[in-house]
């Protein structure tokens, strides 16, 4: 195992094993309380998720604007695809 591939090896089990931890802590809250965290977490996930998107979205204009990217209808596109 090299020196890199086994500092991701532990950084992988220390995940696992903070994720443990917070599946443990979770069970044993009151229900009120589950849903409460539950619902920070579904917030959480959603922002992350728009902010994946946002980035994607710079990616695709700086492409565009770089000349790497093209814009067409659909038809036009697959026909670009089928030319290659």
């Amino acid at each position: 195992m090299t020196k890199g591939s086994r500092k991701l090896f532990l950084e992988d089990e220390m995940n696992d094993s903070n994720i443990s931890k917070v599946i443990e802590g979770f069970s044993h809250l009151a229900p009120e309380d589950k849903e409460y965290v539950a619902e920070i977490i579904r917030k959480q996930l959603i922002e992350a998720k728009r902010n994946a998107l946002a980035e994607r979205a710079r990616e695709a204009r700086a492409n565009f604007e770089r000349g790497s990217a093209k814009a067409g209808t659909l038809k036009e596109l697959m026909e670009d695809l089928d030319s290659d």
